[in-house]
């Protein structure tokens, strides 16, 4: 696809290291990093999960003018932190555009704020948009990525649309690439639903009727993800990656005979189906 060969061309002049060793890691937060996140807002005694369970993924990822930047940052669910780190890995060796990855502490927990940046994010002790039950992020099972490029739909009663960010109006609400006459657009979420897919973020807001959260990724419904906390952490991810084995099980069984997006939503689907 023509932004795909764009994109390799930048990488190619990078330095040999970026390209081979791009090693993400993941560590349990320390207190001063929990402390920080209460203070900002972002965690509170009433959230969903304690900071005790959360990890701290740094990652490298291309950003603007094909810079490496290796000061990437996601804090999620201790279950779920070596495949977050397998996913950026792989988002980096597809050469996917990233414009910024901080905690969200840096926004003091303002979900707005951070779209409005272009931040990609994943824990956030907040609501659902619009609602009072925690959201999928608030258990650090859930990722946005890049908001300005994949924004977040909400459709009103009377069929108006809000678009968050708003930058993200006239530019990225047709989703179709390549187009013709239009110049490639780097960053959109449509290129690596399936990285995400097969690393067990079975669940992407771009499927949704509405909202329609392009940015949007989490491994489950949330009675799955309330299963795993049931469980310790080692059993919680082996748990996990029986049902990371099913899909990918499931993709091999329907092969060639199904296509690539059809055989996605159908073993998508089977999982699912299969989770408490």
């Amino acid at each position: 696809m023509k932004p795909r060969y764009l994109l390799t061309t930048v990488l190619f002049c990078l330095p040999p290291a970026y390209a081979l060793d791009p090693a993400a890691s993941y560590r349990s937060l320390s207190t001063d990093e929990c402390a920080d996140m209460a203070s900002k807002g972002v965690i509170t005694s009433a959230n969903p999960v304690p900071c005790q369970r959360l990890n701290k993924v740094s990652f490298r990822y291309l950003s603007d003018n094909g810079a490496v930047k290796d000061d990437g940052e996601l804090v999620v669910l201790d279950v779920i932190a070596p495949q977050m780190a397998a996913v950026m890995d792989e988002l980096l060796a597809r050469h996917f555009y990233i414009a910024r990855a901080y905690p969200v502490e840096r926004y003091n927990g303002d979900d707005q704020a951070s779209m409005a940046d272009n931040n990609t994010s994943a824990f956030n002790g907040r609501p659902i948009t619009g609602g009072t039950t925690w959201s999928l992020h608030a258990y650090g099972a859930a990722v946005d990525i890049n908001p300005l490029q994949n924004p977040f739909v909400d459709i009103a009663d009377d069929g108006k649309a809000q678009i968050s960010p708003v930058a993200s109006a006239h530019a990225y609400i047709n989703r179709a690439e390549p187009r013709p006459g239009k110049d490639a657009r780097a960053g959109m979420a449509e290129t690596v639903v399936d990285v995400f897919t097969r690393h067990g973020f079975f669940i992407w807001g771009g499927d949704w009727n509405y909202p329609i959260d392009y940015q949007h990724f989490q491994v489950g419904p949330r009675s799955f993800v309330e299963a795993l906390l049931k469980e310790d952490v080692d059993h919680a991810r082996a748990q996990w990656q029986g049902y990371i084995s099913q899909y990918g099980q499931c993709m091999a069984d329907a092969g060639k005979a199904v296509l690539a997006d059809h055989g996605r939503a159908l073993c998508v689907a089977q999982v699912i189906k299969a989770m408490p």
